[in-house]
């Protein structure tokens, strides 16, 4: 065991909210473990910048990364479904792998030591096969008329098998509610549910809610104009409609980790529907994706005061034009000044490392952990990230 010693102005263990100032970690060179923590003697030079623990990517398309920079921005869900419909299979196999590789190579660099994935393909699976990053493949179906529900099934079983031959953890979920009929939303979500882990594309646009609650707009239109069947109209939101889908299924509550994407559109009433079913709900957000797409956020005010396990991801390249959590941050501190960096960092850390059960081991600088550790440069006087903030893996 070799042990070797970090400086920082500013040291986010996130066992705390609050930093240390002018704080060390000292870690095993060899495996990356943490052996101490504490504030640097007087005498001490310490380094500039942040250190915090490895971050948690809560929502990525790694595979989609030969999407990067071909999309136009403002579209909305709609314009976007258009493109990601024209252009998702431009690039051939090898070529897909080999970007998966450089994108993930770039995260790592940049201090994300894990990963909830989406994958419609295995394109990605030998690259994190190998991969020092630790991910959880959420393998997402489609299908919008109800006589397809079982050939999908079967085509993401086999899929699955393949995810397992590589040794990645993976399962099937659903993807949304107007890409699915209720038969394959339920069948994919029962699939998922069994895995422990659940991960859904949830109220990212008001155009979703829309073709939910009334039957109407622009998603709406998008999808008769391609042939396909369209959800049923309820009257209530597209999480609300989730939830009876999940109900149709299993009744609640639900013990298993469920991953709410987005939730750009999510109000209160949707709040208190998931809470009184499900035991450990977590709600990403995409800051970057949803401006790239609709120019909206996710409330997060609302999501704060309710207490929410908020997660932080960068979502695809066709909707974001990096996979840079530092940015994601740094997006999220300009729109919302008061939420402390602390609190910040545990949705970027620590919450992802929850929903993916492996906060034993990474999620924050604890003696005893494995997280990785990352320095952030450029931090204000108070150490919160800034425009020209980069982030940099230490360990």
């Amino acid at each position: 065991m070799g042990l070797k010693r970090a400086t920082a102005s500013y040291v986010y263990t996130l066992e705390a909210e609050d930093p240390i100032r002018n704080g060390f970690v000292e870690y095993d060179d060899e495996d990356g473990r943490i052996l101490n923590v504490g504030i640097c003697s007087p005498s001490e030079v310490v380094a500039s910048g942040a250190i915090v623990p490895g971050f948690v990517n809560a929502h990525c398309h790694v595979e989609l990364s030969h999407l990067h920079g071909k999309f136009v921005k403002g579209t909305g869900m709609a314009g976007f479904i258009d493109q990601i419909n024209a252009l998702r299979d431009w690039a051939g196999r090898e070529a897909k792998k080999k970007l998966v590789k450089e994108w993930m190579d770039r995260m790592w660099e940049r201090g994300v030591s894990a990963m909830a994935d989406i994958s419609n393909d295995d394109s990605s699976f030998e690259v994190k096969a190998s991969h020092p990053m630790y991910t959880r493949t959420f393998l997402e179906v489609f299908g919008s008329e109800p006589e397809m529900c079982e050939g999908v099934m079967n085509e993401v079983t086999q899929l699955k098998e393949v995810a397992d031959a590589h040794g990645i953890d993976a399962a099937p979920t659903p993807h949304s509610c107007y890409t699915m009929s209720p038969q394959l939303l339920s069948a994919s979500a029962a699939a998922g549910l069994e895995s422990g882990f659940l991960s859904y594309h949830s109220q990212e646009s008001q155009e979703e809610e829309d073709l939910i609650a009334e039957g109407c707009g622009a998603m709406y239109e998008n999808r008769k104009r391609a042939g396909m069947s369209t959800p049923p109209v309820t009257g209530e939101s597209s999480l609300k409609y989730f939830i009876d889908r999940l109900a149709a299924v299993k009744p609640a509550p639900y013990e298993e980790h469920v991953l709410l994407v987005h939730n750009v559109c999510l109000q209160q009433s949707d709040i208190d529907a998931a809470k009184a079913v499900m035991a450990n709900p977590y709600f990403a957000i995409c800051p970057l994706s949803n401006i790239f797409i609709h120019n909206a956020l996710p409330p997060v005010e609302l999501m704060r005061k309710n207490g929410l396990s908020i997660a932080l991801g960068t979502d695809s390249l066709s909707s974001n034009d990096d996979l840079d959590i530092v940015k994601e941050l740094v997006c999220l501190h300009e729109a919302f000044p008061d939420v402390p960096m602390g609190e910040m960092l545990v949705w970027a850390c620590l919450n992802g490392a929850r929903f993916l059960k492996k906060d034993a081991l990474i999620g924050s600088i604890e003696v005893g952990k494995m997280p990785g550790l990352v320095r952030i440069s450029d931090v204000d006087e108070c150490g919160y990230v800034t425009p020209s903030s980069r982030a940099e893996r230490i360990i």
